[in-house]
């Protein structure tokens, strides 16, 4: 065992003891009788101190021989002592080298040479290194644990359904086809299909965290062509409302969660994250495309609210209300797939709603159609073919419950909620338009 305790585990109850701790060389420093060396961990740094009169001879000349990301091990005493620049260091006892790094390096983990998000993404296992780019994935991490346990706590069964499927989610063009032995196939676009078959099974409180495939041709700070959908669907709802009332409470306790564990990062990336009021806004297309037009944006009813809108949007909720999370709701049918369902007095109005966070949409969602016979008539109103959906209307034909759901997009939750400028900082490697590897 090359480590018994991470940096952050050293604590007052180890003074005086033996420790062994590891990771990469950060710093060195010779003063001639006393050498000093600084390792980093995922948790911090530590120092090592080596006085020329009481270390072993060999010990003291090794020191200067390291070079930065060299990746040791040491063994030593821990002495806590305010001389220390943490407040506690490490006579060693032993060095062990365990890997060489070679130079140049392809960029500064220390980050006083700035790198190009395309190198440090080329780069990225030396990116991590970077304690504020560690912070964003340990936050991620805390994200996900958290929704997990808002799930549970909610009653809701955790899924896992197919990635390599016949037929397109929502029938759009941005699927990536492929060969399944002799058939044609898609990587999904989402679980949707198959989460509302859940829904006739009983299991009527479902939640899967996967990934999902789009082929979309747009190179933005906000999209990505693999991402990871946070999807939930629930059954036995009388309108989307119950839906959107489960939304804004994992949002909120997510975020809340983040707040409470995950303090130190935070604090490394130097952002406040400020906790969300329940409940969160709602406000309908209809309402949005007044206050645009108010604003100077003229967007005909029907038509999709574009990027410069939610935006727009984003600013006039912060300016006015000082809110960052809030609902647009009650969208045009016609702009929303063949499953949302429709209001009955008014069809070219659906029960659907997106989620805006700071001016960009994190959730679709909405309450799904339930009723056989009117899904087929809205399939065939999208312009797709019912037959092509026969495993998935059969789940309708033998009772239905009334239900809804949403998918909420894990990338843009986490870019949104630390407030940073684009989507593939929180992604370990991002697929692209242009990015394949690594």
């Amino acid at each position: 065992m090359y480590r018994t305790h991470y940096s952050s585990q050293i604590n007052e109850e180890l003074n005086g003891k033996r420790v062994k701790v590891a990771g990469w060389v950060y710093e060195i420093k010779d003063l001639g009788g006393i050498k000093f060396l600084w390792i980093k961990d995922r948790e911090g740094i530590v120092q090592i101190t080596a006085p020329k009169k009481k270390v072993a001879p060999e010990l003291f000349a090794i020191i200067p021989k390291l070079k930065a990301e060299d990746v040791v091990a040491v063994e030593g005493i821990v002495s806590f002592t305010p001389k220390a620049k943490l407040g506690f260091e490490i006579l060693p006892e032993r060095i062990e080298v365990l890997s060489r790094a070679r130079t140049p390096l392809p960029l500064d983990p220390a980050g006083k040479v700035k790198a190009e998000l395309d190198t440090r993404l080329d780069n990225r296992f030396i990116d991590l290194r970077k304690p504020e780019i560690m912070a964003i994935f340990k936050i991620r991490s805390g994200v996900f644990r958290a929704v997990r346990e808002f799930f549970h706590r909610e009653g809701f069964i955790e899924i896992h359904t197919p990635k390599i499927i016949a037929t397109a989610t929502e029938g759009g063009t941005e699927l990536f086809p492929m060969k399944y032995f002799e058939k044609d196939a898609f990587l999904a676009q989402s679980p949707q299909l198959y989460k509302q078959i859940m829904m006739a099974s009983g299991l009527d409180r479902v939640y899967e965290i996967a990934p999902i495939f789009r082929a979309e041709e747009h190179n933005t700070t906000r999209h990505l062509n693999e991402a990871w959908s946070i999807d939930a669907e629930m059954a036995f709802i009388e309108n989307e409302e119950e839906v959107m009332g489960l939304l804004e409470k994992l949002v909120a306790y997510t975020i809340r969660y983040v707040r409470e564990n995950n303090g130190k990062e935070l604090e490394i990336l130097s952002f406040e994250l400020e906790e969300p009021k329940l409940p969160f806004r709602r406000i309908s297309y209809t309402k949005a495309l007044e206050i645009l037009a108010d604003l100077g944006k003229e967007i005909p009813w029907g038509e999709d609210i574009d990027t410069e809108g939610e935006k727009m949007l984003g600013g006039y909720i912060k300016e006015n209300y000082d809110e960052d999370l809030y609902f647009l709701y009650q969208y045009p049918s016609e702009a929303k797939p063949f499953y949302i369902m429709k209001y009955d007095k008014k069809p070219e109005i659906s029960r659907s709603f997106d989620l805006e966070y700071r001016g960009v949409e994190i959730t679709s969602g909405g309450q799904r159609e339930h009723r056989h016979d009117i899904l087929v008539e809205q399939i065939r109103e999208k312009g797709l073919n019912p037959e092509s959906f026969e495993f998935y209307l059969k789940a309708f034909r033998y009772g239905m419950p009334p239900h809804g759901g949403f998918g909420l997009g894990a990338e843009r939750l986490i870019k949104q909620m630390l407030n940073l400028g684009n989507i593939r900082e929180v992604i370990l490697f991002p697929r692209d338009r242009k990015r394949l590897t690594p």
